[in-house]
């Protein structure tokens, strides 16, 4: 078997674009990777098509050989422009190798330890603006059979925290923790842009509210930043969808400054790099909730490594996505009543693009800046097709 074409489709989904590959072969088997990566779609549909001059012609199931090739042989290594690509492309060549053995992806890596994997929502509170907004919201979601919820209530603060952003986010919080009551886990996001000064007055000022964990305190960039948080507070720490290999893990998981960790299977480069930094963690008791605010191959790639992935706990589930997602694709999970996903058992990653229908939605320019005056936190949130929408 030899790869003939390495294809991308870039596909606009209302507030960012999709990048979906498909990696043909000669026998007819193909298979289909993402590579997503906000406001930089170019330049990794760029880096996929660098990459193709390498693949074509060579066989697809010898994974391993193609991803030391592709990352460790050329000079330049690393980023998370190439980083993406690869991934991209080495979840194709695993879903062509399922295709091709008849098997899903988590049985070549060792078979399934779970049929379903817990989620929690993040994109839930889009077009909120006050705290009684967000309780509101989340009320409702908590209803369609969520029991963990994500969001970044500090508004625009920057390093530091104004009193009225701190009392604001407080608020929110409260309010939130009393519309769902006790028992639904609360994710509070920080996006990376605090001092860990102000990550600890924020994170005191939660404490009363039994916060999961506190995702991404301080920006990525600093791990000894991330140890003093830690070290300062009860609340469990989370980051990681900013580190993009194992070896960005190997300087965290030491210092113990995470309780969870969040590799993205599009940009840590792929499956089997996800299954890697997973067991480095194991060995520091360490769990790990993928980040994925991704398209619907993303979320298939990402459950592949949950089924087979002892310490994955956690499963991001964007709320946010246009209500024609699962045209696009031939499989796209919903939760079921008590807040999980299914693990799907068809061959490959189980889900195949619609590529007619792809083309329906063209690539369009996207500046996408969390915190501006245009911010996406400010739309209004897109209801998901069979989750009372």
């Amino acid at each position: 078997m030899r790869i003939t074409e390495v294809k991308s489709y870039i596909v606009y989904a209302e507030w960012r674009n999709w990048i979906f590959v498909k990696v043909e072969t000669d026998q007819g088997i193909h298979g289909v990777g993402e590579a997503t990566l906000e406001g930089k779609e170019h330049a990794v549909t760029g880096a996929i098509r660098d990459l193709s001059y390498y693949l074509e012609g060579k066989d697809p199931r010898e994974i391993e050989l193609h991803l030391r090739n592709m990352y460790r042989d050329p000079f330049w290594r690393g980023g998370v422009v190439l980083n993406t690509a690869i991934s991209a492309i080495e979840i194709a060549l695993w879903d062509i190798l399922g295709k091709h053995l008849g098997q899903p992806v988590y049985r070549l890596l060792g078979g399934k330890l779970r049929d379903r994997v817990r989620a929690y929502a993040n994109g839930w509170y889009f077009g909120a603006s006050e705290p009684g907004e967000y309780a509101e919201l989340a009320r409702e979601v908590v209803a369609r059979g969520y029991t963990a919820l994500k969001w970044d209530p500090f508004r625009r603060s920057d390093l530091e925290v104004s009193r009225e952003d701190l009392e604001f986010a407080v608020e929110c919080i409260r309010k939130v923790r009393e519309a769902v009551g006790p028992r639904v886990d609360l994710l509070i996001e920080g996006h990376g842009r605090f001092s860990p000064a102000s990550a600890l007055k924020i994170a005191r000022a939660m404490e009363p509210y039994d916060i999961f964990w506190f995702e991404e305190p301080v920006p990525p960039e600093n791990l000894q930043a991330l140890t003093k948080v830690a070290g300062g507070t009860p609340i469990s720490i989370a980051t990681g969808e900013r580190l993009y290999t194992k070896h960005d893990y190997r300087r965290l998981l030491p210092l113990q400054a995470a309780a969870y960790i969040q590799p993205d299977v599009i940009h840590a480069g792929g499956i089997l790099e996800l299954k890697k930094i997973a067991a480095m963690a194991e060995a520091w008791y360490v769990q790990v909730a993928p980040h994925n605010p991704n398209g619907p191959v993303a979320m298939a790639a990402s459950l592949q490594a949950a089924a087979c992935t002892p310490n994955i706990v956690l499963m991001e589930y964007l709320m946010a996505d246009p209500p024609w997602r699962k045209q696009v694709v031939t499989f796209d999970p919903d939760i079921d009543a008590e807040g999980y996903l299914r693990i799907p058992d068809r061959p490959g990653l189980g889900v195949d693009l619609v590529e007619e229908e792809l083309v329906k939605h063209p690539y369009q320019p996207k500046a996408l800046n969390f915190f501006s005056e245009e911010s996406v936190l400010e739309r209004p949130i897109v209801p998901r097709q069979g989750q009372g929408a």
